[in-house]
């Protein structure tokens, strides 16, 4: 997250001590006569970069500054020190809220004869969460805030849950058709405490997950399996990436269609929303396992489970086609355009056909193999 700072200098604050030296440093501008500031790095589209040397998404350096005596500012200003001042209480008291608790916090009348509120929709609190988040080069899961728990874990990972004054052991090899649920907090208060895998293997659904969770495919392969339940969560894949650091190799596994690819990459690359936090995140290292519009030449049954492509997937894999990060590979370049000349995709569901049990020999053979895509 190293450039994203622009707020303070000494990264080994916690996060309060952070929140309380942004309120410090705006008390000192008021003392001088100054209008007090709020500095962050630029989130928008414009300021995303890919940087090749990383393999990742990442912000740029263009600054965005606020000052409070600013009419078209004041109120984006007032309510970005609220937000703080609320984070810093949630985290001296040790509790934790939503982002949706949090926006309740801080929805109330400016004034008895106001008709004005502080926060009237969370669409205004969520973006400058984010901001918070940019300048003092933290995770608003570091500020006490969480969001829905997504995605599931099943395999031989032991983790430490230290959470509401207790510790519990969690044993992702002992928890039944369910599996393990991320939380969106995967940092604070939660270490692992043994894994004992050869490879992390990401399942994009969460039917397929349980298919092989049921054939017990991560004991007979001796792997970590974690399904996202679709588009992969914050927790999610700050949990993959810290699988990722312990040098497991990471398999990515999702439908054949565009959104399905889209999928691995915002694992593999991060996305445009978090470049913020991509370095925590993204996972430049993984592999792409399948399903590809290749598998329908060398599996003949695929050839009559495709699906007819609709317009809006076609749209998307043009889109794709165009992302640097992604027709740098010609591997891809090829399976796009041959999505885009055949208007065809196939779900991973599919590998289902000639059997229940075929999808964990497909798996078992491109592992094996190395019939990966970058």
């Amino acid at each position: 997250m190293g450039k994203r700072s622009v707020e303070n200098e000494n990264e080994t604050l916690t996060p309060l001590n952070k929140l309380i030296s942004l309120g410090q440093k705006m008390v000192s501008e008021i003392k001088e006569g100054k209008s007090p500031t709020f500095q962050t790095v630029l989130r928008s589209k414009g300021n995303v970069i890919y940087d090749e040397g990383v393999g990742y998404l990442r912000l740029g350096n263009k600054i965005e500054k606020r000052t409070f005596v600013n009419v078209g500012q004041a109120r984006k200003f007032m309510q970005t020190v609220a937000i703080a001042s609320k984070c810093a209480k949630f985290l001296k008291e040790n509790s934790h809220t939503s982002i949706r608790g949090l926006f309740y916090q801080l929805k109330f009348s400016l004034g008895e004869d106001l008709d004005e509120e502080l926060f009237s929709e969370q669409s205004e609190s969520n973006p400058l969460i984010e901001d918070l988040e940019v300048s003092l080069n933290v995770k608003r899961e570091d500020l006490n805030l969480s969001t829905d728990r997504k995605g599931v874990v099943a395999g031989p990972l032991v983790l430490l849950d230290k959470f509401g004054g207790e510790e519990i052991e969690i044993d992702c090899t002992k928890q039944g058709r369910s599996g393990w649920m991320i939380p969106s907090d995967v940092d604070n208060g939660m270490e692992f405490l043994s894994i004992d895998a050869d490879y992390v293997l990401v399942v994009e659904k969460d039917a397929m997950w349980q298919r092989l969770n049921e054939d017990k495919f991560w004991k007979k392969e001796n792997c970590i399996l974690i399904s996202p339940k679709g588009q992969a969560s914050r927790g999610c894949r700050r949990l993959i990436r810290k699988l990722a650091s312990k040098k497991l190799p990471v398999y990515c596994f999702t439908d054949c269609d565009a959104w399905g690819w889209y999928i691995y990459w915002t694992i593999k690359t991060g996305s445009m929303n978090l470049a913020y936090i991509a370095n925590d995140v993204a996972v430049p290292e993984s592999k792409f396992i399948g399903v590809t519009m290749r598998d329908i030449k060398d599996y003949d049954f695929l050839s009559k489970l495709t699906i007819k492509a609709k317009e809006v997937d076609i749209k998307r894999a043009e889109e794709m086609l165009e992302y640097p990060w992604i027709k740098a590979h010609k591997e891809w370049i090829e399976e796009l355009k041959q999505v885009l000349r055949t208007k065809q995709k196939i779900e991973q569901d599919a590998l289902q056909g000639p059997r229940l049990s075929f999808v964990g020999e497909y798996l078992k053979e491109k592992i094996e193999k190395k019939k990966f895509l970058p």
